[in-house]
């Protein structure tokens, strides 16, 4: 019994000292994107990225990759249209689909507040070896496979 309450113990931990990392560096992110001209938002920072990532995706890729309300994400991706963020262009074969990619000053704009987030990422890590980060990668691959098994 006892090994069984410290195990838990230690998983809670474990959750805790994730949840704390994650907080901070999304504090750090958050930081970033305040001390830019661009005044985006978080979500609008995530979007952004997932339209870098896969240009010419829909607003129901991103509800299903983010599993967000479509409602808010339907007002999101408006802001960004309407900040020139995002460029809009009708499916070649359904007019009725949307084809979002980033404009290219919402290119310009991704690529330079995602240099502030490698750079967080960096300190982050600094002073682990190669093989350290290869262990905690692939630690933190097998508690996502557990999860998403479960």
């Amino acid at each position: 019994m006892t090994k069984q309450v410290n195990k838990v113990n230690q998983s809670e931990q474990v959750f805790d000292a994730i949840h704390s990392v994650m907080h901070l560096y999304r504090a750090r992110q958050l930081r970033g994107l305040r001390d830019t001209p661009h005044e985006l938002t978080h979500m609008e920072y995530k979007a952004m990225g997932f339209f870098a990532r896969r240009p010419g995706a829909t607003q129901g890729d991103l509800v299903a990759h983010s599993g967000r309300d479509k409602a808010q994400l339907a007002r999101l991706l408006k802001g960004l249209r309407d900040k020139g963020m995002l460029d809009a262009e009708a499916d070649a074969d359904d007019r009725r689909i949307t084809r979002l990619t980033l404009s290219a000053e919402g290119r310009r704009i991704f690529d330079s507040l995602h240099d502030l987030g490698v750079q967080a990422s960096g300190a982050a890590v600094a002073g682990m070896s190669a093989d350290q980060l290869a262990q905690l990668q692939a630690l933190l691959q097998q508690i996502r496979t557990n999860l998403e098994t479960d």
